[in-house]
């Protein structure tokens, strides 16, 4: 009997101190807290996502309008500030920039761009700066981009050739602009016109088309699993599944691009000169001064991702 007592007595004495720990944790944390900026009442598990309808940038100018220029949102389990003044961007996009430089992991950045392998999806650090240097030092320079002036001269002249020999016809010029446009980055990103119609062909200009379509919007929409990652796994919107569909198509289009980019730098051995943006990045990739190795995913992330800067 007296051993249980004490048993008893042991269990009441910590019970006691974690009610305590508790308590005092509890009131640190509420000093320490800060004000925060005005908002909505965020409901339990779905914050404010009620308040968010199928255009989600209507929808938080209109809480601007009642909570001003710096408000707080709660999205499921992530509070988000909306700063919706040139002002308050300046001051987070300027002022702050490094404070608010990270991006959020999200479905897309993990199955769109190799697990956040390019520099709109990849998190503020070593790789992200890298990748920002060599943006600006080497891909997309003034001097590489006027390297490329032929092309897009070359191109053109191909347009009006192509509209001259339809006089007398109806056309549709929208959809010739768009089949320049990928000729001309296509040239400039893989070297040549991986979009032709040929039997070779790895993919149709069509449905490389659609799977431009298709990238855009997912990267664009606002996946529910994102902001309450615990309901994820049910993909509620399909969303997910999606993404991983295109991006296995575009990683089979990639694969055969720098696969042959590599033949042909094995085959010119010393020869070899960079024409085009993968052969950049494959020189980049072995560079052995890197901060951060590029390995081959990062080289087809950022090729991906040149298509989608470019046509945008």
């Amino acid at each position: 009997m007296e051993s249980l007592s004490n048993s008893y007595t042991y269990y009441t004495v910590a019970w006691l101190a974690t009610v305590a720990l508790l308590i005092i944790s509890r009131r640190t944390r509420r000093q320490r807290k800060l004000n925060p900026p005005p908002g909505p009442k965020p409901w339990p598990i779905i914050g404010n996502l009620n308040l968010i309808g199928t255009l989600p940038h209507r929808s938080i100018h209109d809480l601007s309008q009642k909570y001003g220029d710096i408000m707080q949102l709660k999205f499921g389990s992530f509070n988000v500030l909306v700063a919706s003044s040139a002002e308050a961007a300046k001051i987070i996009l300027k002022t702050q920039d490094v404070n608010f430089a990270c991006r959020p992991k999200t479905a897309a950045g993990k199955y769109t761009t190799y697990n956040y392998s390019d520099i709109t999806w990849s998190p503020y650090g070593a790789y992200w700066r890298q990748a920002r240097k060599m943006c600006l030092m080497e891909l997309f320079s003034v001097k590489r981009l006027e390297s490329y002036e032929y092309i897009r001269v070359e191109e053109t002249n191909s347009l009006l050739k192509k509209i001259y020999r339809s006089a007398g016809e109806e056309i549709l010029l929208k959809d010739m602009l768009s089949d320049v446009s990928l000729n001309v980055i296509s040239r400039m990103v893989l070297g040549k016109r991986y979009l032709d119609e040929s039997e070779d062909s790895i993919v149709s200009p069509n449905e490389f088309k659609k799977m431009l379509d298709e990238l855009f919007l997912l990267n664009g929409v606002f996946n529910i699993g994102d902001s309450i990652p615990w309901i994820d796994f049910l993909d509620l919107q399909g969303y997910v599944k999606r993404m991983k569909i295109v991006s296995k198509k575009f990683d089979r289009f990639l694969e055969h691009v720098l696969d042959e980019h590599n033949e042909r730098r094995k085959a010119e051995g010393e020869k070899f000169v960079a024409t085009d943006m993968v052969d950049v990045l494959s020189q980049l990739a072995e560079d052995p001064d890197l901060d951060v190795k590029l390995e081959r995913h990062g080289v087809k992330a950022f090729t991906q991702v040149f298509f989608c800067l470019i046509v945008n």
